[in-house]
This record gives structure tokens, C-alpha cells and sequence, in this order.
């Protein structure tokens, strides 16, 4: 299989084979940054973990202990709770849930019988 060379952010690079994802290359890097990576950035595009590689990317991993890294956890962490109102009150709807400094808000409207 062809090989790939990922450049990280301190300038380093490690050849991949073709068709790696991102978590593969967290892999590769340590076992501890493949636990702890939520998204990465690749060529500056935030982008999920099952994300493929491209030969000469530039791949920064970015972990919860990271604002960006909360950020998105946040986010996704309210849309999941979103999720579930819907499950359980169909009729509800979901409005807005952004991300705040200590965790996320959410505002579901529910219609009354």
C-alpha cells in the first residue's frame, strides 16, 4: 500500500499508510492522545475522528484540554440532550443550545395540551 506523510504542528511528520484516518495517526502517535483526541484539524478544517488523510496534510489532534476541544464537547453534549427531549416530547422543539464558558445552555420550547 502507498504511504502518506502527515505534518504536525511542531513540524514533525509521520508516513501513514494510505486511506488512515485521523484516529490512526493519534494512534500512532500514543495511545494516550488516541484516548484523548475529540476532533483534529486538518489543512486549518475542523474535521471528526474517522476523517481519511490525504498525502501532506497538516493534522493538529485537539483533546478536551483544550478550549476548542471543550468547546466541541459542549456542543455536541447539547445536541445529544436535545436528542433525548425529543425522544421522550415529540412535540417539543428544540430553539437554541450554544456552548457558555462553564458548559452549555439549552432552550426547548414544549407546547401544552
Amino acid at each position: 500500500m502507498t504511504a502518506i506523510t502527515i505534518t504536525l504542528p511542531d513540524g514533525s511528520q509521520r508516513e501513514l499508510e494510505e486511506g488512515a484516518t485521523v484516529a490512526d495517526l493519534a494512534l500512532d502517535i500514543g495511545k494516550g492522545l488516541a484516548k484523548a483526541a475529540i476532533i483534529a484539524e486538518v489543512n486549518g478544517v475542523e474535521v471528526d475522528l474517522v476523517t481519511p488523510l490525504a498525502d501532506g496534510s497538516q493534522v493538529s489532534i485537539i483533546t478536551s484540554e483544550t478550549d476548542q476541544g471543550l468547546e466541541t464537547i459542549r456542543h455536541s453534549t447539547a445536541h445529544i440532550l436535545a436528542q433525548a427531549v425529543l425522544e421522550l416530547y415529540p412535540g417539543a422543539t428544540f430553539a437554541i443550545g450554544p456552548p457558555i464558558e462553564n458548559g452549555f445552555t439549552t432552550t426547548l420550547i414544549f407546547q401544552t395540551v
